[in-house]
């Protein structure tokens, strides 16, 4: 089967695809989407007819498929139609560049399977949720970066990365990938590196090249949040008395800075935590809800704090 029959085959098998995820869908749509001309997709059209699918409609009018033809045996129910589209606002604003058209894929997938009053409610609720986003995503230099991880990850192989630091200084490693996570509007990978012989985070937007090596690694690594602490490092116990009203605006934050234990009392709160920011991150963090907590141990945060308002205090006299 040469090139072109290919080509003809996967855009028919598409075009079957959004005819089952739309209740009605125009020639010079679907002409546009896969970047041939009308004619060419009533040529298309026509062979679906021909091996038996009912579309109903014609030429300048738009297609549809008979009500009630579908080919996969899934049902879904009207709520998890309704989560489905919640999901996909939220993936439209807050997934990965480099996962979003494959998404888009597997949702005309799952909508190509629904009951044709299913798919008639999609098209009106789904104008109906957004989701507000202030935070401008970061652009990455280069296409399809973390499904490229995810691939090493799965076939335990190495990567090799260009990586720009901090400080703009462009360094070549030598990966091997536990997993990705994202935090604070940008997506991350852990990963052992070779040259450092030690666990390191790489921000994915600093990656400028990428790519899969054939060497193996044999090393299990287990789950990403085992190491999302950056084993090996120095950390510091800390242990805090905040009152219970502020808790409600320490819901994320307090993971983010190594809580271990969280115990009520009567009017406050416990914190221990086991944090590798103790000079620096830590101080400036318990300074935002800092009239609402008491340190308890170590006695060396009760000192920076006390510099650190000491300074604010005279920067604003």
């Amino acid at each position: 089967m040469n090139d072109h029959y290919l080509k003809k085959l996967d855009r028919v098998t598409a075009i079957l695809t959004q005819l089952q995820s739309k209740p009605l869908i125009r020639a010079q749509d679907l002409a546009e989407k896969f970047d041939v001309s009308i004619r060419t997709i009533y040529r298309d059209v026509k062979t679906l007819e021909n091996a038996g699918i009912p579309i109903v409609g014609e030429a300048g009018n738009g297609y549809s498929l008979m009500d009630g033809y579908k080919l996969p045996p899934v049902m879904f129910t009207k709520e998890e139609v309704l989560s489905f589209i919640t999901a996909e606002k939220l993936m439209q604003k807050f997934s990965h560049q480099s996962l979003g058209s494959h998404y888009q894929t597997a949702m005309e997938k799952v909508r190509s399977v629904l009951k044709y009053s299913d798919r008639n409610m999609i098209q009106h609720i789904e104008k109906q949720i957004d989701i507000f986003n202030y935070q401008p995503k970061p652009e990455d230099s280069i296409k399809n970066v973390i499904p490229t991880i995810l691939e090493s990850i799965a076939e335990k192989t190495q990567l090799n990365i260009e990586y720009k630091t901090v400080d703009s200084r462009v360094t070549n490693r030598t990966i091997e990938a536990v997993g990705v996570f994202f935090e604070f509007n940008y997506w991350y990978i852990m990963a052992f590196c070779t040259l450092r012989k030690d666990f390191r985070q790489f921000r994915v937007d600093r990656i400028l090249k990428i790519s899969k090596t054939q060497n193996p690694f044999s090393q299990e690594y287990g789950q990403i949040n085992d190491y999302r602490r950056s084993p090996g490092k120095n950390t510091t116990k800390v242990r805090l008395l905040v009152e219970k009203k502020i808790m409600g605006h320490l819901v994320n934050s307090k993971k983010y800075y190594g809580l271990t234990e969280e115990i009520e009392r009567e009017e406050n709160v416990e914190l221990t935590f086991e944090t590798e920011w103790i000079e620096e991150g830590f101080p400036r963090w318990l300074i935002t809800f800092a009239d609402y907590a008491v340190v308890l141990e170590p006695e060396s945060l009760k000192v920076k704090l006390n510099h650190l308002l000491k300074k604010i205090s005279e920067k604003h006299q």
